[in-house]
């Protein structure tokens, strides 16, 4: 069974050794005639349609949208989007930003039962200024998620600013681990948040780290407006 299982990894390694080689094609390769060209990409269509053959496991993902730059809950939405485009159910939870009418909980409930929408926190730290409600909260809210990772019906549970709340201390990091591993096997779940931390990361099957570049907030004054920020 290793043996095979070595053997699979190999040939994917190289399948994409050469299609690395190979490249992308495009202007990145301005010297070759129209006729090599052609040859290049109708082998590289090749390897890449044996690289999909290849990678034909499914199964239920970790994901983590982490990082200090915009667009970690908007990315996990997006792949909501997708998931419901599919016909199946997705649940949203989110941990902190409830204290706001985000302009994404108005436009989730056109989608009806094929999405539920739970905006649990009271705002942010600064914002709610008890610390011991805000635990309270984030526990009582990872009730209501626990119930919809365990449910086969939601093929996508997003756990918005989960990650902050484990950050502050409000819910153990293990607990969360270990309650996400009681999801069905093909059940998808997102945790958004900036300041993951390894432990988590490492428990992840898919990890992207937003960038913070510039920011019109902190370097122009500009308010968080409609349709950007909430």
């Amino acid at each position: 069974m290793k043996e095979n299982i070595s053997k699979k990894n190999s040939n994917l390694e190289n399948l994409d050794k050469i299609a690395q080689e190979i490249g992308m094609g495009g202007n990145l390769m301005p010297n070759i005639t129209e006729e090599k060209y052609r040859e290049r990409m109708q082998k590289r269509r090749e390897i890449q349609t044996k690289r999909l053959k290849e990678r034909n496991k499914e199964k239920g993902l970790i994901i983590i949208n982490t990082g200090h730059g915009k667009g970690k809950t908007t990315a996990a939405l997006g792949m909501g989007l997708r998931t419901i485009g599919h016909g199946q159910k997705v649940a949203i939870i989110q941990f902190i930003k409830g204290g706001w009418e985000p302009g994404e909980s108005l436009a989730l409930k056109m989608f009806g039962d094929k999405l539920k929408f739970h905006a649990c926190g009271e705002g942010f730290t600064w914002e709610t200024q008890n610390r011991s409600k805000d635990i309270n909260l984030v526990n009582s809210t990872w009730e209501i998620a626990i119930n919809y990772i365990k449910d086969p019906n939601y093929k996508l549970v997003i756990l918005d600013e989960i990650i902050v709340a484990i950050k502050l201390g409000y819910i153990d990091e293990n607990k969360i681990i270990n309650g996400i591993n009681l999801r069905p096997e093909l059940t998808h779940i997102v945790l958004t948040g900036r300041g993951a931390s390894k432990k988590l990361i490492d428990s992840a099957d898919l990890v992207t780290e937003m960038k913070l570049i510039h920011h019109p907030f902190r370097e122009q004054g500009v308010k968080a407006q409609e349709g950007i920020e909430y």
